[in-house]
């Protein structure tokens, strides 16, 4: 068994009293003072994150872009610099290996944010996709017709693509909730923004300087909140986590663990792999038919992303009273025979009742269709539901 590994962040956590628990082997801050405090901060002001633990890859090289719709799902190289797209890496059989972030750095330049317990078979795919890649180029670029033949390594490190690991180079921290533009805008040391904060749209990204070294500024998050994550180098992100809190300061804002961000994403209806996403699921069952590209000539998992027409599909369902439905606890109908199950659930921290997304039958899952949860033996009523359970107003 592997030692536990730290962000670069770990004395800050200490030494605001943080409870750690293990994700994906990585020790990581649960809360600081409590859930429920930490999730409103985020809806009502904001919360800085430590996600230091995802995985980073930079895609390179004249076929980046080409590259990219072959090993992922979405059609990548139409994104223009400056902007990110959310995007599924598949097996051949369709389904789930992971669900990541892409932001387009230049015309040959990609950057590429996996889930951390994924970054082995992230890694491992990308590597396999990289040796099957040649044979695209052939076909698509018959000018290229036997650069294959050519040593695999010159051949992509001259003319075609390069895939690196930086994940252990970089530190992810997030801002999030209302007051998160307010804070990171007027945080010392981020200078040399590339794009006004007025042009800053969700889901693209600026360069800026932090104390004049290189900060991505990307406007996602999972939260359901506006907000910003900011890649940094391992190296400068203790400063850049002091300067953040100091400006946060008048701005509500609030150090915030993985407890807060899970009941968040859940209430927005924001998939976590190893729960609503997994090598069993297709993405027509996870309601992200819409990220694949199937018009695309070649990639890895084309025709076969579509589930049977009989395989379960994720829901939202929302139940009265107090008592949640948890992962793994059954969906039943008025019979008791059952229907699915739940992936995730908790007792609404914005809302005040119970919600969760669950995958059970299609025949089921018509909203407004009444169903049960087997809540340790008891039935709890429940409804199907559409995602998300939360929408932020502006």
């Amino acid at each position: 068994m592997s030692d536990p590994r730290y962000t670069p962040l770990r004395e800050r956590h200490e030494a605001l009293g943080a409870s750690f628990t293990d994700f994906g082997g990585w020790q990581m801050p649960v809360r600081y003072t409590s859930d429920l405090a930490e999730h409103h901060a985020v809806r009502q002001a904001a919360g800085l994150f430590d996600i230091s633990h995802m995985a980073e890859f930079l895609v390179t090289g004249e076929f980046a872009g080409e590259f990219l719709d072959y090993a992922l799902a979405g059609r990548l190289s139409a994104m223009t610099v400056g902007k990110a797209k959310y995007s599924l890496v598949l097996a051949e059989d369709g389904g789930i290996v992971d669900d990541v972030i892409v932001y387009r750095l230049a015309e040959d330049r990609y950057l590429v944010i996996a889930n951390a317990g994924n970054r082995g078979f992230v890694d491992a795919a990308f590597a396999s996709r990289v040796r099957s890649f040649p044979s695209k180029i052939e076909r698509d670029r018959p000018e290229l017709a036997g650069a294959s033949e050519r040593s695999f390594e010159g051949f992509l490190g001259d003319r075609g693509v390069d895939v690196e690991d930086v994940s252990d180079e970089y530190a992810l921290l997030a801002v999030q909730g209302p007051t998160a533009e307010a804070i990171v805008s007027s945080t010392a040391g981020i200078t040399d923004l590339g794009t006004p904060w007025v042009e800053q749209k969700y889901y693209a990204w600026a360069d800026a300087l932090f104390v004049g070294s290189p900060l991505l500024l990307a406007r996602t998050g999972y939260t359901g909140e506006d907000g910003f994550e900011l890649l940094v180098k391992a190296a400068d992100a203790p400063a850049l986590w002091d300067a953040l809190l100091v400006a946060g300061q008048a701005h509500g804002l609030v150090p915030a663990g993985l407890a807060a961000r899970d009941t968040l994403r859940l209430e927005a209806g924001m998939p976590l792999y190893g729960h609503e996403l997994s090598r069993d699921i297709k993405p027509s069952q996870a309601g992200l038919g819409r990220v694949v590209v199937a018009d695309k000539e070649a990639f890895i998992g084309k025709g076969a992303v579509d589930a049977a027409s009989d395989a379960p599909v994720l829901v939202g369902l929302v139940a009265e009273g107090k008592r949640a439905g948890r992962a793994g606890y059954p969906v039943v109908d008025q019979d008791g025979a059952v229907l699915g199950e739940i992936t995730s659930g908790a007792l609404s921290p914005t809302l005040g009742h119970p919600i969760a997304m669950a995958y059970i039958a299609p025949s089921s899952a018509a909203v407004g269709t009444a169903v049960f949860l087997d809540v340790r033996g008891t039935r709890i009523p429940a409804t199907v539901t559409a995602l998300p359970f939360y929408r932020r107003t502006k």
